[in-house]
């Protein structure tokens, strides 16, 4: 009969061997990364890498061993990148930080943006972070706030991006990616959505509800006590209780802000009936300017990977190996029409700290795209 305390003293042995040959090509590694800072060679080389795994699968004759064998090593090279990319740094190689280092985000003399019309969410996050006493003009869309900045007319912009129950904002991460600006800080507004309706209006009236989708979404409990209302989706909150207000018509109502009503001088005809009473938005405030403030602690980055196994999982693996903490991963779909994603991923730190240095290093080294979105707090 086999034993098996034997068996697990011999797998103890080989594995101690395995160590130590790990340990002896690291070190070579590591003399392979001086040849690089000599000669300002990449540490990637993508061919020798493809190379090495078709010819370590040589080695072995069973399929399943052959796959085993190009995943370990697979994870071996990426070891050595890691290393390599750490020297790099150590040595006082390593690319400038690519934002500006300031002391405090300016409130003074200053213009702000957001989509939407008064009594949008994105006005009470603005008030939130500058004040009621700051000067801004509105937009109809994300886009238009984009280019305002670009174009210079606005300092500061805010965005929604995420919520508590509805998930991301599409617009918001779709177009981080395509503008050159930057994230510098978030704020939080509680959401608390109303029925609003005219003033001659009763809820026994209703047959039409506007809301942005997300409104919708979130009042979805409440809504389906009503089905036969017809459900319409417009670009803001505040534009649907725009919209009821100018059209008159005791048949429709809209899911808005009470801040809305007041605007518009809607009647509220229920309060408070989003389905989840602890729903919040997370908005995030994007500037023209390269820049992120001394206290910054989180990092906001996008990227595409190589169509390949395990490619994910790589750029990932910089993160966790420098003992970075990642509190959100995100994909959107690429326009190319072949079934490509983009990543949004969040994580705690600065880009003064080395380890988000040799994260980032990693990342945009062995990424197809790659975008710093911006070093905030």
């Amino acid at each position: 009969m086999i034993d098996l305390l034997e068996l697990r003293d011999e797998i103890d042995v080989i594995d101690k061997q395995i160590t130590e040959l790990f340990l002896k090509r690291m070190d070579i590694c590591s003399k392979v990364a001086e040849y690089k800072i000599n000669t300002g060679k990449q540490v990637l080389d993508t061919k020798r890498e493809k190379d090495k795994i078709e010819k370590v699968k040589s080695y072995v004759e069973d399929d399943f061993m052959k796959h085993g064998v190009a995943e370990l090593f697979m994870q071996i090279m990426a070891m050595s990148r890691k290393l390599q990319y750490r020297l790099l740094e150590e040595n006082n190689i390593h690319d400038e930080v690519p934002l500006e280092k300031i002391e405090d985000i300016n409130r003074q003399d200053i213009t702000v943006v957001y989509p939407g019309v008064p009594g949008a969410y994105s006005e009470q996050a603005m008030i939130n972070y500058f004040g009621e006493n700051v000067n801004h003009f509105n937009v109809v869309t994300f886009r238009e706030a984009m280019d305002a900045l670009r174009d210079k007319k606005a300092d500061y912009a805010v965005f929604p991006i995420e919520n508590s129950s509805a998930g991301i904002v599409n617009d918001t991460y779709d177009l981080l990616k395509e503008y050159d600006n930057y994230i510098v800080a978030e704020t939080f507004v509680k959401i608390e959505h109303a029925l609003l309706g005219t003033a001659d209006s009763d809820i026994s009236d209703i047959r039409t509800v506007y809301s942005h989708p997300q409104g919708l979404m979130q009042c979805q409990e409440f809504l389906e006590e009503h089905k036969e209302w017809n459900q319409i989706s417009l670009a803001n909150t505040a534009i649907a209780a725009r919209k009821v207000k100018d059209d008159g018509d005791k048949t429709q109502a809209a899911i808005a802000s009470k801040i809305a009503a007041r605007n518009y001088g809607l009647k509220i005809l229920k309060e408070a009936i989003n389905t989840n009473s602890n729903n919040t938005t997370r908005f995030v405030i994007v500037s023209n300017k390269p820049q992120f403030t001394k206290d910054a602690d989180k990092i906001s980055i996008c990227f595409e990977t190589p169509n390949e196994a395990g490619s994910l999982y790589n750029m990932l693996s910089h993160i966790i190996y420098n003992g970075l903490n990642m509190t959100r991963i995100e994909s959107r779909p690429l326009m190319d029409g072949n079934f490509g994603s983009r990543f949004y991923v969040d994580f705690e730190g600065c880009l003064t700290d080395a380890s988000v240095k040799n994260a980032l290093r990693g990342i945009s080294s062995e990424a197809i795209t790659y975008r710093l979105l911006g070093n905030y707090r």
